[in-house]
Order: structure tokens, then C-alpha cells, then sequence
């Protein structure tokens, strides 16, 4: 996923001149190819997330369209009051990418872990929040960034996340895109998920069960109206996410959920529990602790049906 949004901002830069890149003391090899084209256009900040995303809003006040770019949890914990105060508070159109989201840096523990980035970010207001399923996405998400007059974070892996589009699907923020249609149960996934809950669909459908997957690249604003035709065609809805269960996507789903009339369908959220993980390993190891693999999730969800 880094390498899509080096890629897509270095073809962005050659067609924007308003595109300016800050990094937090990161990436600097790999957006060699952007300075190669934009020297002047590359700022690298240092370890001062907070004055990175100050200096972004003043840019953007003098018209330009700064997208700020660093490890997940350094670019929203270590400066929330300055994206609240400087970016949301004045509608400012700064793009925020944190990298290596979720449990992406599983292996250097958990202050590398971000599962709590969007629950921090969606509730400040004006603000987008989009997490991107692969590389395709990604750069469909930079591009509807720079498109959109308001702040926005964005929300990416890191590498070698499975590729799920064949071809750049029609991407709109706050629409999702189906991937896999079917009644019985419907699987909402949000970011580099989406591939578990393709394969969790797979083991539903050898089971007997007609299984649906839309990627909800957008965390806020939800797509309303797929959300309210899942719950009136499906028997039971689940959602998943590389992030904490409390004010994460699945939150935001049942928090819709609670608005309106009772609908007759079962929720079931997946995603990481309230607890820290006090051990290292992969990625996998780190999604199999919190009940984040397909053969969990699908067996929650026969349980269900």
C-alpha cells in the first residue's frame, strides 16, 4: 500500500501544482522518485508530528494541497489537538496517510499498533475518514482526496497486502464497493481486512451459505443506503476491521443501527478486543490473538445463521 501512495502522489505532483508532501522523518527513499520531479515540493518535518500538521494547515490557508504522511499512530495520537484545532476547526483541505495502520507493525509491539486512530478521528468534526482495502484503493482514495475541500485521513497498510481489484473499481467516498454478492449473511470489511473476509465468505459458501462482501472504504461518512439494504436482505450483517471493537467501523454501523427502526438481522462485530498486546510476532499471529482470521470469523457467523 505505501508503495501504490508513493506512486500515485508522484504521478499527482506532475499534474497538480498545488501538491505539497510532509513527512515525519520517513519515506525518504521512497518518495525519491516524487523529489525527483518536485524537489521543492517534499518536506520532511522530523520527529514533530504536531508542527508537521500546524505548518500543513498554514499551507492550506495560502491555497496549496499538503498531504502529510507518517506511521499511523504518530500522525493522529501524538498530534489529535492540533488536527482538531488546526485542520477540523478551520476546514482546512490537509490529507492525512498514516502508514502501517492496525496491527500492520505487529512485530515492533504495541506502541507501533494503531487500533484506536479511527475511533479518535471520526468523531472530530469535519472530518473523513477512509481506509482503503489495497493498493488499487489507495490510489483511487489520494485522487477523491485532493478532489474534496475538507480535511481527511487516510488510512493504510504498509506491504504485500492481496491485491483485490482487478481493475480500478469506481470509487466514490462514502459509497462502498461490492466485491462478492449473495442474502444470507453480508460481510462489511473495512481496509486491508477486506482479503480475510473474502476468504471468510469462501468458507461460508462452502458451508451452504450465500455470503456478500462490500468494502466500506469509507468509515465516515457510512454508506446509508447499502447499509440499509444489507439489513433489510440479509439474515445476519458482521463487520471487520483492524481496529479496537469500541468507536471503530463496527461502532459506527451499530451506532447507525441504534437510529433507526429495529431491523430483524444479527450484528456481529469482529475486531480488536480492549486490551493491549503485550507479545510481538507477524501480523497474522497479532490478528489470531483478537479472533481476526477467516476461520474464526466464519464460524461466528454459521453460529449465527
Amino acid at each position: 500500500m505505501r508503495n501504490a501512495f508513493a506512486a500515485v502522489v508522484t504521478e499527482l505532483t506532475q499534474e497538480d501544482s498545488r501538491l505539497v508532501l510532509l513527512a515525519g522523518d520517513i519515506g525518504n527513499r521512497l518518495f525519491n522518485q516524487f523529489k525527483d520531479y518536485s524537489p521543492n515540493r517534499f518536506y520532511n518535518c522530523g520527529v514533530a508530528e504536531a508542527n508537521m500538521i500546524s505548518v500543513a494547515a498554514g499551507m492550506a490557508m495560502c491555497g496549496l494541497r499538503p498531504i502529510c504522511y507518517t506511521i499511523a499512530p504518530f500522525i493522529t495520537a501524538r498530534c489529535l489537538e492540533q488536527i482538531r484545532v488546526d485542520l477540523c476547526y478551520h476546514n482546512v483541505p490537509v490529507t492525512i496517510v498514516g502508514t502501517g495502520s492496525g496491527l500492520s507493525y505487529a512485530s515492533l509491539g504495541a506502541t507501533h499498533h494503531s487500533c484506536e486512530d479511527i475511533a479518535m478521528l471520526r468523531v472530530l468534526s469535519g472530518m473523513t475518514v477512509i481506509c482503503p482495502a489495497d493498493a488499487v484503493e489507495v490510489k483511487a482514495a489520494v485522487r477523491a482526496a485532493l478532489k474534496h475541500n475538507g480535511p481527511i485521513y487516510i488510512r493504510i497498510g504498509k506491504k504485500n497486502e492481496p491485491v483485490v481489484h482487478a481493475a480500478p473499481p469506481d470509487f466514490v467516498i462514502g459509497k462502498s464497493i461490492r466485491l462478492r454478492s449473495g442474502n444470507d449473511v453480508c460481510l462489511l470489511s473495512t481496509g486491508n481486512m477486506i482479503s480475510v473476509a473474502l476468504q471468510a465468505a469462501e468458507i461460508l459458501e462452502q458451508a451452504g451459505y450465500s455470503a456478500r462482501v462490500e468494502s466500506f472504504h469509507t468509515v465516515k461518512p457510512l454508506d446509508e443506503e447499502c447499509l440499509k439494504e444489507v439489513f433489510s436482505d440479509c439474515r445476519a450483517v458482521a463487520t471487520i476491521e483492524e481496529h479496537s471493537l469500541i468507536g471503530g467501523f463496527g461502532a459506527a454501523v451499530a451506532e447507525w443501527l441504534a437510529d433507526r427502526p429495529p431491523f430483524k438481522v444479527k450484528l456481529a462485530r469482529f475486531g480488536c478486543a480492549d486490551y493491549f498486546l503485550y507479545e510481538t510476532g507477524s501480523q497474522n499471529y497479532a490478528r489470531k490473538q483478537y479472533g481476526l482470521d477467516a476461520e474464526t470469523i466464519a464460524a461466528k457467523m454459521e453460529s449465527l445463521l
